[in-house]
């Protein structure tokens, strides 16, 4: 059932609305890695200053330019890994409107949703954000310690963390957040295994841009079919 869902999320892709969360997250995605590098280059050349005393060699004047320089590679570095849970944090802020595309289309029976207010979109959108960081950069310690199972890792941990705040942000759209979390509570396993099946192709360049919109509309329908079961 879960695949069901998958692939009429996977179906609706050329759906305009949906392109243009694309557009926008991945706009955002390379906006906020670019203010990232350039904060971390500022604060560089704050700390290091245009001149430093070395011992044995004395005064010098070129060491802010090289931690510069390779601040450039530390972040494109970092931004291969931070790519994939930026950009489901950004697409997570437009949910709404992946949301609202898929029953459209497949439920125009529904009366009108409940709106996200802006900046409460965006305080959840935040949050995620920084759960998601933190668990990766936490997890860096179990993919050095156990590699064979790192991917298997990083499917568990992303589906677990994707799969929970997709589902409870396209339930309380209908049935509010207290009720949202109850039920995703209740259909935790559903909610984790459709968040692997997300995470899995996470792993795959390019394909991992497209993948949290999918999640978002593949989580619409695992909530509308959960609740017409509980009916």
């Amino acid at each position: 059932m879960i695949l069901n869902d998958f692939f009429k999320a996977l179906g609706q892709t050329g759906d305009p609305r949906f392109r243009q969360v694309l557009f926008r997250g991945i706009g955002l995605t390379f906006g906020l890695l670019v203010a990232a590098y350039v904060l971390v280059v500022v604060l560089v050349q704050w700390l290091v200053g245009p001149e430093m005393t070395l011992p044995l060699i004395g005064q010098v004047t070129w060491v802010d330019n090289i931690l510069s320089v390779a601040s450039v590679f530390l972040m494109m570095g970092l931004s291969v890994f931070l790519m994939v849970p930026v950009a489901s944090a950004m697409t997570s802020l437009f949910l709404d409107d992946v949301a609202q595309a898929v029953e459209d289309r497949h439920y125009p029976a529904l009366p009108p949703a409940q709106k996200t207010a802006f900046w409460d979109g965006v305080r959840d959108t935040v949050n995620f954000l920084g759960v998601l960081i933190g668990a990766n950069i936490l997890a860096l310690v179990l993919y050095l310690a156990l590699p064979p199972f790192a991917l298997f890792i990083f499917w568990g941990l992303n589906g677990f963390l994707l799969g929970r705040e997709y589902f409870t942000l396209a339930a309380a759209r209908r049935v509010g957040m207290p009720e949202a979390r109850r039920l995703r509570r209740k259909h935790m396993g559903s909610v984790w295994l459709a968040g692997v099946l997300m995470a899995m192709p996470l792993s795959i360049p390019l394909v991992n841009l497209v993948i949290p919109i999918i999640g978002a509309a593949t989580f619409t329908h695992l909530f509308h079919r959960l609740a017409d079961r509980a009916a």
